[in-house]
């Protein structure tokens, strides 16, 4: 299942039923669990793990060294999970002795063309990353998130769970779970009301996050004192908890 003319490293550990394409390159300290198929022209190098049944296309490269002026070789590492799609021209780096050293991407993923993914960056499970859209590095990304094509985060941003940016949204802080933004700089524009449907929300659960977006984005409420009130709501359900907990964590300040 691997092509003659692929250049694999006789150290790489590489399940028995991975698929290697024509010219593609492994290097010595890559492993890549089974049912994985790699197409033509990938180079995968660095400390990379890859799990099952993933799927990278063309000409990406995966697993080389992080696009950070302060790397000098450090032994860092690339996670990727299980049943994620890679299309052609992706770029995801390994992380830096500055962070964990680690950059993971989850399970689930479908991240587009030409997507790059920076050092460190910390990727959820069923993210879909639409043409072009780039993170900086250090960037954490929560289940579900959507990225639009040619959007971006800035390094050390966090993008919350079920969060959606439109086509060139720009984001330079953190956007918390459920929002819509558009535009540079981004700017919210409701929640995620048809994501939260498929993901089989019930119609309460929606209400409760209207509710909790009403408090923070359209009451003229300090952020501390809509926090105070999304506290205070007579039943902090588990989708309010989420977002009170991103809110609490937050580091940059939120987009609002």
């Amino acid at each position: 299942m691997i092509h003659k003319t692929a250049i694999v490293s006789e150290q790489a550990d590489i399940s028995d039923d991975v698929s290697i394409g024509p010219y593609s390159i492994i290097g010595p300290d890559v492993s890549i669990d089974s049912a994985t198929i790699i197409e033509s022209h990938v180079v995968i190098t660095g400390r990379t793990k890859i799990g099952k049944q993933n799927h990278i296309y063309p000409f990406s490269s995966i697993g080389d060294s992080p696009q950070d002026m302060k790397y000098n070789d450090e032994d860092t590492q690339l996670e990727i999970g299980d049943r994620n799609t890679i299309r052609e021209c992706c770029t995801i780096n390994r992380g830096t002795i500055q962070d964990t050293g680690i950059t993971r991407l989850g399970n689930d993923n479908w991240i587009m063309a030409y997507v790059h993914i920076a050092h460190d960056c910390q990727i959820g499970n069923h993210t879909i990353f639409a043409n072009n859209a780039t993170l900086g590095g250090h960037v954490e990304v929560g289940d579900y998130a959507i990225f639009g094509g040619f959007s971006g985060a800035h390094q050390f941003c966090k993008i919350g769970s079920h969060s959606f940016l439109g086509i060139y949204a720009g984001v330079a802080k953190d956007l918390p779970p459920y929002v819509i933004v558009v535009g540079q700089p981004a700017m919210p524009r409701g929640i995620n009301i048809e994501g939260l449907r498929r993901r089989n929300f019930t119609a309460e659960q929606i209400r409760n996050i209207k509710t909790a977006y009403k408090l923070l984005y359209t009451s003229d409420l300090r952020l501390e004192e809509a926090l105070e009130k999304i506290s205070g709501l007579d039943e902090v359900s588990n989708e309010l908890q989420v977002m009170l907990d991103f809110l609490q964590a937050s580091t940059r300040g939120i987009i609002r």
